[in-house]
């Protein structure tokens, strides 16, 4: 009968096939030359969103896939109620106290948004609505909340919201007495708000409009004119970008400065916002660090004559001497500190070691220390919302492939843990002890060794039969956590392996591990996820007909790297919002991530880079040969990665690849970067994924 099933649904498949004729961009040749060398882009035209004739191509390829789809549309209906069926759509988070409330959200049943709550001293007395989210999204086709920040005296907040998906946020106050909204209202900023301790002041960052890079810290006081906000600060630079954030002391306010190698903070008493910031420490190529305060010191974490970062202190009186700064954790060659979390009584340092974080507890008047036992081969432990330094109790999350999210309190004195909330994953079926979890190291070609978080049904056998799935993401030094998934069920529960690849660009090993796979070592990235293609492949964790790839955004350009250099390795590849046309975007400081982001890819502009650069650009590098069946997504107000990129290299495929395969491309025509806006409309982008690859493989149930 399973055969049966198999014929009817590839005999569908060709039918369309053969019945839908796809879409083909207009070919409007641009000459491009940089260092002598001539490029031809003959599809650079796409770059306007403003164009009639972009618009309707864009939505021809939506059309083109929904008929190549239509075989899986009642497949792709049943993935999406399966996994929202396993969401407890009436949920509510952990509250955590700050300031003498109860803080929390929670979701009604059918709704998308949540509601941000709070109970005053205690959590049985009434509740107070801060925002429905629900009611600020209800005329708008995409809503996104920025941030949401209280006044220091309980009765203001003020929020950010954006409705177009570019990142782009307009800020609101609410007097929570009256629960009405005061006049003020600040547009175009990033969203990003701090209150000065006088509960009338608020700084805020703005971005460049067009590059939307954030180097803009202003000054808002409540009852005035927004127009008239006072700028406290300007980045001159174009590499780096701002942030205005306060100390978990609520003492200070600091504009952070950040590039990729370099950081600058400046600090203002936030009890007196009409002072001047002060700068902490001078900025210095390639010196990155970070600050938090407790009582008369600053703590800094730093890479300082130490590529895994050390901790160091100072008075709050001298910051910018650093022969005065003490080490309070010193480097160490084999431990990357992650972060800190500082209490009245101790130090909780988060610490990764073998790319899995470790939490240490020292107390600070004996130096008595011990780490936290998580007890799984593989998991992902990250410190939570703790306000408060005057407690015993850390909070902490927890999760891995297998462990549904958990928060946890944890008695640093007693030693002892209590689990606060876990997920709830409905219908009767979930069972952890049904799922197996692998924790391996693949050797690259080069011999290093590369993690590899691995999860199957205990029902799938590793006989070389089993579709598979490889993630990864490998920039930025952005570290790929395993998490669980209750959505990845509905893989793993139809005989899917689940992989994910802990490769060089992010930080999973240490700072080292992002150097090698970031610069003139980006080609490193893109072979680890090829040998750990190949280690699947060897040891029977599937075949090459049943191997899919999948990743998004610096992960897309992952793919449409692997797509190129070893194509004949994947049966599918799904590119999220892809990085593909690498040199013309990083040649162009007109549009976003262009600046800021030299020092990961390299800067075209000099001949080296962009020899290099060219090298592996999978717009540039698409050729007249095969290709795997591939996804390709993207949104039209996408902030991150523009969507003319991914068009782009839809178009040129389209022209040169030589097979019959699947070559699809969606564009969210009301989205940016992170897709749909609420909870239940993204299950929709995934449940499209899934069925991409059942389609494929002639799954129809």
């Amino acid at each position: 009968m399973k055969k049966l099933f198999l014929i009817i649904a590839l005999f569908s498949f060709m039918k369309v096939k053969s019945q839908t004729t796809p879409p083909k961009a207009a070919i409007k040749p641009k000459e491009l030359i940089t260092h002598g060398h001539k490029r031809i882009d003959n599809y650079y035209w796409l770059n306007n969103r403003e164009n009639p004739e972009v618009i309707d191509y864009l939505k021809a390829e939506n059309d083109y896939l929904e008929k190549m789809m239509s075989p899986s549309k009642k497949l792709q209906d049943k993935l999406f109620d399966e996994m929202k069926a396993r969401i407890k759509e009436d949920d509510e988070s952990l509250p955590y106290k700050s300031n003498g409330y109860f803080y929390y959200t929670r979701f009604e049943k059918g709704k998308e948004y949540a509601i941000n709550c709070r109970k005053k001293g205690d959590l049985k007395a009434s509740e107070e609505i801060l925002l429905n989210q629900n009611e600020l999204a209800k005329k708008s086709k995409y809503f996104a909340l920025g941030a949401l920040s209280v006044s220091n005296d309980n009765q203001l907040i003020a929020y950010a919201t954006d409705t177009v998906s570019r990142r782009i946020y307009t800020v609101y106050f609410k007097d929570l007495k009256t629960g009405k909204n005061l006049p003020d209202v600040i547009k175009n900023t990033t969203g990003n708000i701090v209150w000065a301790n006088d509960n009338k002041t608020l700084f805020y960052s703005r971005q460049d409009l067009q590059t939307l890079r954030a180097f803009q810290i202003y000054k808002h006081t409540l009852g005035t004119d927004s127009s008239k906000d006072e700028l406290v600060y300007e980045e001159k630079d174009e590499t780096f970008s701002c942030y205005v954030t306060k100390t978990k002391s609520k003492k200070y306010i600091m504009i952070v400065s950040g590039s990729t190698v370099a950081s600058e903070f400046r600090f203002l008493d936030a009890d007196k916002p009409a002072g001047k910031f002060q700068v902490f420490l001078p900025r210095k190529r390639d010196h990155l660090y970070s600050v938090s305060h407790f009582g008369d010191k600053f703590y800094i974490v730093t890479n300082m004559d130490a590529l895994n970062y050390k901790l160091m202190e100072t008075s709050v009186k001298k910051t910018d001497d650093i022969k005065l700064w003490k080490e309070v954790i010193a480097h160490r060659k084999d431990v990357f500190l992650e972060d800190i979390e500082i209490f009245k009584d101790f130090l909780v340092v988060g610490e990764r070691k073998n790319g899995l974080l470790n939490m240490r507890v020292i107390r600070w008047k004996d130096k008595q220390e011990h780490f936290l036992d998580f007890g799984e081969a593989a998991y992902s432990a990250y410190t939570s919302v703790n306000p408060d330094f005057d407690t015993k109790i850390l909070r902490y999350g927890y999760t891995s492939l297998t462990t549904p999210n958990s928060t946890y309190d944890y008695d640093m004195e007693k030693r002892t843990k209590t689990l606060m909330k876990q997920q709830e994953i409905l219908g009767g079926k979930f069972d952890s002890k049904n799922y197996i979890t692998e924790r391996i190291y693949v050797t690259a070609r080069d011999g290093a060794k590369v993690p590899m978080s691995i999860v199957y049904h205990k029902n799938t056998k590793k006989d070389g039969n089993a579709p598979l799935l490889q993630y990864a993401y490998g920039s930025y030094g952005a570290t790929m956590d395993v998490y669980f998934s209750s959505a990845r069920l509905s893989l793993l529960d139809r005989g899917f392996v689940y992989a994910l690849c802990h490769i060089r660009g992010g930080q999973d090993l240490g700072r080292a591990w992002y150097d090698d796979g970031k610069m003139f070592n980006k080609k490193n990235t893109f072979y680890d996820f090829i040998d750990c293609s190949l280690y699947l492949l060897d040891n029977k964790y599937t075949n090459k007909e049943k191997l899919f790839a999948e990743g998004g955004s610096a992960g897309g350009l992952l793919m449409g790297a692997i797509s190129n250099m070893r194509p004949d390795l994947y049966k599918g590849i799904i590119a999220e919002v892809p990085f593909v046309d690498v040199i013309t975007t990083m040649l162009d400081e007109s549009i976003p991530l262009t600046t800021g982001e030299w020092d990961e890819w390299g800067n075209p502009k000099n001949v080296d880079s962009y020899i290099y650069m060219l090298s592996y650009s999978p717009y540039d590098q698409v050729e007249k040969r095969p290709y795997p069946h591939m996804l390709v997504t993207t949104g039209l107000y996408d902030s991150q990665v523009q969507y003319w990129e991914p068009a782009k290299w839809v178009a040129k495929l389209r022209t040169l690849k030589t097979d019959n395969n699947m070559l699809l491309l969606h564009t969210n025509m009301d989205a940016g970067h992170g897709g749909a806006s609420g909870r239940f409309q993204a299950l929709k982008e995934v449940a499209l994924n899934f069925a991409f690859m059942f389609q494929i493989l002639g799954i129809t149930e």
